[in-house]
């Protein structure tokens, strides 16, 4: 019952195609069997929506008269990298601002950028022969840019730690606040909605891929930094730790803030929380068994965080289901549970991306290159040298 990317293609752009979310999905493959589910759906949508720290946009100001080679840029007081063309400028999301401090970062001016606010721009420079200006201080909304552009370096991260705290005093990190002596247990996953959860090998996602990122068509441009695809598998060969990762690119001006909001964490700083959907063509069967899998089939492991070592030790592993029952069991204690991402937000996504390619024809682009798999370049740490060791 194989079927092609051509073919797929095909059925959506004449109307044909069926496509579902993974969780309308796994309940047709619960009630009627993978190989009948797979032979009648032909495309599978995901969604995820939570905290993703390694996000940003680059934009081009266009040039004043007379022209400013930016150097050092700011925006509302928060810093942009001026290590580019004269107007160019990356902007993180967590990068905080000069005055207010972790309350406000890159990811408030990009999420005002989005809401049609004016932002105030200011930049200074050392003055060259083709560009005169020395400073400029103006004021700029998202309709004066030329280019915006997100370009998120690591995104939808397959399979996140599940976070605890062994210590005796209250620790506040990208999880959250984690409470002493295993208060609580905090996880960042969609789950059976996850997006490279529903492809955890990587057989349908790479360079090239069409994606929905924040509410605007985009694609996934590279592997996401951190990606590593060598670590603990189950016997579906889902990954029971963090593992790979995405890339991603789209245009801001087509964004919506309906699927990017800012965030601040408490004691920790500035994030972005990030929609991604990923559409994932039903080729065959063995796609169709992982994309069956529910919450209760998929496994996350539990990390202390009190212990503050790279390699912080693993307390246990749990399954999507019994994390969203409220409530898990370490050693013997019963710990209540919390989403940092949000499960209806996923689904919006989901349903979402369903509707573009039911209603709208978006149809899918087979990878120009896959993932990096497992057997690819080994994951590395980085580890303190000194001058004298080199």
């Amino acid at each position: 019952m194989a079927k092609t990317w051509e073919e797929i293609n095909a059925r959506i752009r004449s109307g044909d195609a069926v496509v579902m979310t993974a969780e309308e999905f796994a309940a047709l493959a619960d009630d009627e069997g993978v190989t009948r589910a797979a032979k009648k759906v032909d495309v599978v949508t995901t969604g995820t929506f939570g905290p993703m720290c390694s996000s940003g946009v680059f934009l081009n100001f266009g040039h004043s008269d007379p022209p400013i080679r930016m150097a050092e840029i700011w925006l509302n007081d928060v810093s942009a990298y001026g290590g580019l063309a004269a107007v160019d400028t990356y902007l993180g999301v967590t990068q905080p601002s000069r005055t207010r401090g972790m309350e406000y970062g890159g990811a408030h001016v990009i999420e005002d950028l989005l809401r049609g606010r004016a932002v105030r721009l200011r930049a200074t420079s050392y003055g060259t022969d083709c560009y005169t200006r020395t400073d400029i201080d103006t004021w700029i909304t998202l309709d004066d840019l030329n280019q915006a552009y997100f370009f998120n370096p690591r995104n939808a991260y397959q399979n996140y730690a599940v976070a605890v705290n062994s210590t005796d005093k209250a620790l506040y990190t990208y999880l959250g606040t984690l409470l002493p002596r295993f208060g609580n247990a905090t996880y960042c996953s969609a789950g059976a909605l996850s997006p490279l959860l529903n492809d955890p090998t990587y057989r349908t996602l790479g360079a090239g891929s069409k994606i929905f990122v924040a509410g605007a068509p985009g694609y996934i441009s590279w592997e996401g930094t951190q990606h590593n695809p060598h670590t603990d598998r189950d016997e579906h060969g889902v990954p029971v730790r963090p593992a790979g990762t995405i890339a991603v690119i789209a245009d801001l001006k087509a964004a919506s803030p309906e699927y990017f909001s800012a965030a601040t964490f408490t004691k920790y700083g500035a994030s972005s929380f990030v929609g991604i959907g990923v559409p994932i063509p039903v080729l065959d069967e063995d796609i169709a068994a992982t994309l069956a899998l529910t919450d209760a089939d998929l496994t996350a492991t539990i990390y202390d965080y009190g212990v503050q070592h790279r390699s912080r030790p693993a307390v246990g592993k749990v399954t999507y289901a019994e994390l969203r029952s409220g409530e898990i069991e370490i050693d013997g204690k019963k710990v209540p549970t919390g989403p940092i991402s949000s499960l209806p937000k996923a689904r919006e996504i989901a349903a979402e991306l369903k509707r573009w390619i039911v209603e709208e024809q978006f149809t899918l682009a087979e990878p120009l290159q896959l993932l990096p798999q497992v057997g690819s370049q080994a994951f590395k740490p980085l580890e303190i040298n000194t001058g004298e060791a080199i």
